[in-house]
């Protein structure tokens, strides 16, 4: 753990005292979105200090032509960034013509900031000493309308403490951004057009390359001593910003405060020469409505999200913290409305990674949403799959691919491939196998089979054919072997024979053979169309089978475990307590060279197998596994303390799955990694919900039936959750001693706790 500053408290983020080390950390951890947009918690006000600045628009992105020393035949052209969108926060203000900024501050005291999870905001108090030596107070509230979700809302409160003195507010629009991670300096937006109406401001953009609209908007009221004053403003413009200013003479001790109302329009959602009356509409909506009644619909939509996806912890306030928090960032991110959009692994909270989606939302996000929402928003996520199924075929073809064959990018924005470091685009082809792992979680939960003939046939038609192309026979082994890739653990490039990887495709390619029988005798109209579509021949059947029944998997006699790859014995095996600690994380300290030539596991690769895999395996099996994989892993991914606290509970290791789970709800709080600066960890918190229901709680989904074996951690008094299985909405609540089941729905359930059967009709509570 390498910060320990956030208070503990069970619905609210909160930190105490201004620390200007801190300020990069805090706006990722206090970031606020609505699924549509989002923003690091920068200051509303300038700031002159050490800041990483990030707004952000789901779905638009800038491809930014990729920086290699040497280029290689199907390397992507670009990389797809997450763009940092015009500003829409900043509110200078200036004291007797001080501005004020915290860096420059002669004194800054009862530093307060809250993100209040449960409503849905953001909030900031202090005391500063300008350099004036007038004293203020400020108070700065701010939210992303989850109802309204084009628009923000910002009160941005000021009282003098030690004088009358005259304020000046100055609100603007700022449409000059440049992103950080830039691969050429170069800027991604073009300003059209600057405008302004009465007192309401816009700025027209566009991406270049992409051609993306945007219409940022701006409309502001000033109030005093809790009324609203009709000020005359003043307003400047340049080519790219818009400033309003608005002057105010405050009594010492009277509360002034600006409220903004501004956000964002896109041709994603409006015809790009309307864009102006769009944004008309929603100010007209806000000022309508008013900052309370629009903080007030903010709560009321979050206790809706809360009422179905919150999970309660007693006797354990970090770990309730930890878990509200993933909660609360995951709806923040994605909220399943629109099937375009994709759950980025920063989400709205930093630009590293770029691209919208990576397999993380196949192997650990789609779980959460199934659960904790409906079908609809786990189809979306699929459907957004299937509908890049062209470009995935393209992807596959530049690398030599034929006949069909799909590769699913590691990062994409529209299907195509855009991640530029060789030994994870050419080689971690694993995640194709997820796409298919994705669809058969699906149907096991939702029971929604009509999406495989509907949809899901054509995607795991044309990963078999990857598959079947990629293996290729080796006569020393007398086996199928696939060599040249990086498993789930990146801290080993160009293996072969990845056991994971090599599992996972014959999964895929024995489940889709089961699959087509299934549609073949099922839905004779959809067979037919998919078949003349896809040209499949019953040859073609034939040559999958060979290469699924003889895969070959690297396996040790002497300590009767599955390799990682090939040539995993010729480490020097050293388990992590051995490692110094002034040498970790090792991916900051070491040279890749030295990692890569190291025993060091990144994250979950053999053991990764075995939780998708669960029911293929013995619990003898997975115990050897976990005793020789997880002391020799490093954790240095967000997605490995999930996978590990699920497997430790299966095993019975409380203490071990207690202390995985706090890592993995805690990672970006206490900042274990140190690099939450860059962003939070938003497609691994998934996992956090998974090492909950999954690990505590027990549950899996067994011929059409929810499952339950829960255990609880000594430090817990007891947890609750609830998921919709089917549309039945089950809560199950957990004590050291009892576990009870209560139902929401119109029919009873049948599910099974500990091995044995229990009905559980609506609106009574059983008890085990």
């Amino acid at each position: 753990m390498n910060q320990d500053y956030i208070k503990p408290n069970e619905w609210s983020i909160l930190e105490e005292g201004f620390d200007v080390e801190k300020v990069k950390s805090s706006e990722s951890l206090f970031s606020i979105g609505n699924g549509v947009m989002g923003q690091r918690a920068n200051f509303e006000e300038e700031y002159s200090g050490p800041s990483f600045q990030g707004s952000y628009i789901g779905g638009v992105y800038y491809p930014d032509k990729t920086k290699v020393g040497w280029w290689k035949n199907g390397y992507p052209e670009y990389f797809a960034k997450v763009l940092n969108a015009p500003n829409w926060i900043g509110i200078n203000v200036f004291v007797n013509g001080k501005a004020l900024d915290l860096f420059t501050c002669k004194e800054v005291k009862d530093f307060k900031r809250e993100l209040n999870m449960k409503e849905g905001f953001h909030r900031r108090s202090f005391v500063a000493v300008l350099p004036n030596d007038l004293e203020i107070s400020v108070k700065a509230t701010r939210f992303l309308s989850i109802v309204e979700d084009e628009l923000g809302a910002i009160d941005f409160e000021v009282e003098v403490l030690n004088s009358d003195a005259e304020i000046r507010f100055e609100p603007y629009l700022d449409g000059g951004i440049t992103n950080t991670d830039a691969n050429w300096e170069e800027r991604f937006w073009k300003t059209l057009e600057v405008k302004t109406e009465g007192n309401q401001g816009f700025i027209l953009s566009k991406t270049l390359k992409t051609e993306f609209h945007v219409g940022t908007f701006m409309q502001s009221e000033v109030w005093v001593a809790g009324e609203k004053k009709d000020l005359g403003f003043k307003e400047s413009k340049t080519d790219d910003k818009l400033t309003f200013s608005y002057l105010v003479n405050a009594k010492k001790g009277q509360k002034v405060s600006l409220r903004k109302y501004a956000g964002y329009v896109t041709d994603m959602n409006h015809d790009r020469d309307r864009l102006f009356s769009a944004a008309k509409k929603v100010l007209d909506i806000a000022i309508a409505s008013g900052f309370e009644n629009l903080l007030q619909q903010q709560k009321e939509a979050w206790a809706k999200i809360w009422e179905m996806a919150d999970i309660t912890i007693s006797g354990d306030v970090k770990a309730q913290q930890g878990i509200r928090f993933n909660i609360f960032q995951l709806n923040q991110t994605y909220l399943g409305k629109d099937e375009r959009l994709n759950i980025g692994p920063k989400g709205f909270t930093g630009e590293k990674y770029g691209g919208s989606t990576y397999w993380d939302t196949e192997a650990y996000c789609i779980p959460f949403y199934m659960a904790t929402k409906d079908q609809k928003v786990a189809r979306n996520l699929l459907t957004y799959r299937y509908n890049q199924l062209d470009k995935a075929i393209e992807n596959a073809k530049k690398l030599g691919f034929k006949n069909g064959a799909a590769l699913y990018p590691m990062v994409t924005m529209n299907g195509e491939e855009s991640h530029n470091e060789w030994e994870i685009t050419f080689e971690e082809i694993h995640r194709n196998g997820a796409m298919v792992y994705a669809i058969y979680n699906y149907v096991r939960f939702t029971g929604d089979f009509e999406y495989i003939p509907e949809k899901g046939l054509e995607v795991m038609i044309a990963i078999a054919r990857f598959w079947h192309q990629r293996a290729n026979f080796s006569s020393e082994k007398n086996k199928y072997v696939i060599l040249g890739v990086t498993g789930p653990n990146e801290y080993e490039n160009n293996v072969n024979n990845n056991w994971y990887t090599n599992y996972i495709a014959k999964w895929c390619l024995e489940y889709t053979m089961e699959i087509i029988e299934k549609v073949k005798h099922g839905y004779e109209e959809d067979y037919e169309r998919i078949m003349g579509h896809t040209n499949l021949t019953d040859g073609e059947l034939i040559s999958w089978k060979e290469v699924a029944d003889d895969m070959y998997f690297p396996f040790s006699e002497k300590d009767g475990v599955f390799l990682q790859q090939d040539g995993f014995l010729d480490k020097e095996i050293k388990p992590v307590s051995e490692l110094d600690k002034s040498q970790r994380p090792i991916n900051q300290k070491w040279s890749w060279d030295r990692i890569l030539r190291s025993c060091y596991i990144k994250q979950a690769d053999v053991l990764q197998g075995f939780y998708f895999f669960e029911d293929h395996f013995s619990k003898e099996e997975l115990e050897k596994h976990f005793d020789y994989y997880e002391p020799i892993t490093v954790h240095e991914s967000s997605l490995s303390p999930c996978v590990h606290s699920i497997q430790a509970a299966v095993l019975g290791r409380m203490k071990q799955a207690y202390e995985f789970y706090l890592r993995t709800s805690r990672l970006d709080l206490d900042d274990y990694n140190n690099e939450v600066e860059q962003g939070c960890h938003i497609t691994s918190m998934a996992g956090t919900w998974m090492s909950i229901v999954e690990g505590f709680g027990g549950m899996r989904v067994k011929d059409d039936q929810l499952e339950f074996t829960p255990i609880i951690p000594a430090e817990w008094e007891a947890y609750s959750f609830k998921v919709n299985f089917r549309d039945q909405i089950l809560k199950v609540t957990v004590t050291s001693d009892q576990t009870r089941f209560s139902l929401e729905g119109d029919n009873s359930i049948e599910i099974k706790v500990n091995g044995e059967s229990l009905e559980v009709s609506p609106n009574e509570e059983k008890t085990v």
